[in-house]
C-alpha cells in the first residue's frame, strides 16, 4: 500500500501509470511485471495495486479524481510525510472511515451466514478442501465489493442515484424499459428519487419507490416508514419498497412489519447485494469451475 500511496505523492495518475511506478519502485523484473494471474485477463502487480488503491481509498488516503484517476487527500500526504515503513491493515483501522467499511464488511459475512444453509464449523485451514478455500475466498472478495459499492453510491452525484435505482429495478423486471422506468421515478432534490412503477408489463400492479441516499450511521427511523405508509394511500398503491444507502432502526423494521400494506425494507448491504446478484455497477472478472472425475466414464471402461 505505501508504494500505491507514493506513487500519487506528485498528483493526480491513471491506475495504468501508478502500476509502472510500483513495478519501477519494487525493481520488479519484465518476467515479474508479466505474471498473470490464473484467468490470465490481469498481470499480478496490477490485481495486487488495484486491492491497494481499495482500501487506501476506503481509509480516506486517496480519492477519486475521475474514472481510474485517483489522488492524494490531505489524511494521505500527512500520512506520506510521517515516514511510515509499511501501511497495512492494522495501520488502516485507526481511520473511522476503515473502520466503518469494514464494518459494512463484516456485516455482510453476518448476513451471509444468517441466510446460508447449515455447514460444518469452521476447521483448520491445513484441513480445508480446495473447494472450501475457494468459497470462502469468493465470499470475502464479495464481501469487500459490495462494501466498496455502498462507498461509491454515497459519494455520487444525486443523478447517478436516480439511474442507479432505475437500472436496478428494471434489471429484477420492474418497470419494463428503462426510459419507462425513468419516466416513473421522479427526482427529489435531496438525494432521493420517488414514484411509481409498474410491476407488471400490463401495469395492472403499481409499487410506491421510495429510495434515499443516508449516509452510514444515518439510519431511518419509524417515522419515515410511517410517512410513507401514507403515501401508499395517496398514490393508490398496494405495496411499497423503500430502499437506502444506511439501514433502518429496529423500531422502523417493526413498524413495517406491522402495517397492513405490504412494505419492502432494502438496506445499504442489501442494495448492494442485490446489484451484484443482478450485475449492475459490477461485472464478472473472473470464472472458476470446479470439476470432478467422471465415475460413470470408468465404468463404462
Amino acid at each position: 500500500m505505501l508504494p500505491v500511496l507514493r506513487s500519487v505523492a506528485s498528483g493526480p495518475a491513471a491506475i495504468s501509470d501508478v502500476v509502472e511506478r510500483v513495478a519501477e519502485e519494487l525493481r520488479l523484473t519484465d518476467d515479474e511485471r508479466n505474471v498473470m494471474l490464473p484467468s490470465g485477463r490481469q498481470t499480478l502487480i496490477a490485481n495486487r495495486v488495484h486491492w491497494a488503491k481499495s482500501y487506501l481509498k476506503q481509509a480516506g488516503l486517496v480519492e477519486y479524481v475521475r474514472r481510474g484517476v485517483f489522488q492524494l487527500t490531505d489524511r494521505g500526504r500527512s500520512t506520506l510525510q510521517a515516514g511510515l515503513e509499511k501501511i497495512d491493515g492494522r495501520y488502516l483501522e485507526q481511520f473511522k472511515e476503515y473502520q466503518e467499511f469494514k464494518e459494512r464488511t463484516r456485516a455482510s459475512q453476518s448476513r451471509n451466514a444468517e441466510s446460508a444453509t447449515p455447514q460444518m464449523p469452521v476447521r483448520d485451514q491445513d484441513t480445508d478442501t480446495p473447494e472450501d478455500l475457494l468459497r470462502r475466498a469468493h465470499r470475502r472478495s464479495t464481501d469487500v465489493l459490495k462494501a466498496e459499492l455502498i462507498d461509491r453510491i454515497q459519494n455520487a452525484k444525486p443523478d447517478f442515484f436516480e439511474r442507479l435505482i432505475v437500472r436496478l429495478l428494471t434489471k429484477i423486471g420492474y418497470g419494463g424499459s428503462v426510459e419507462d422506468a425513468g419516466k416513473a421515478i421522479g427526482r427529489s432534490g435531496d438525494g432521493g428519487v420517488d414514484g411509481l412503477i409498474d410491476q407488471d408489463i400490463l401495469g395492472l400492479d403499481r409499487v410506491y419507490v421510495q429510495a434515499k441516499r443516508y449516509a452510514t450511521g444515518n439510519n431511518i427511523g419509524p417515522g419515515a416508514i410511517r410517512d410513507f405508509f401514507g403515501g401508499l394511500d395517496r398514490v393508490r398503491a398496494t405495496k411499497g419498497v423503500f430502499v437506502t444507502t444506511s439501514d433502518f432502526s429496529k423500531d422502523a423494521r417493526e413498524t413495517a412489519a406491522q402495517l397492513s400494506k405490504r412494505i419492502v425494507l432494502i438496506d445499504g448491504l442489501g442494495l448492494a447485494d442485490l446489484m451484484v446478484r443482478f450485475n449492475v455497477g459490477c461485472q464478472v472478472e473472473e470464472t472458476f469451475e470446479l470439476q470432478r472425475v467422471d465415475e460413470d466414464f470408468f465404468e463404462e471402461g
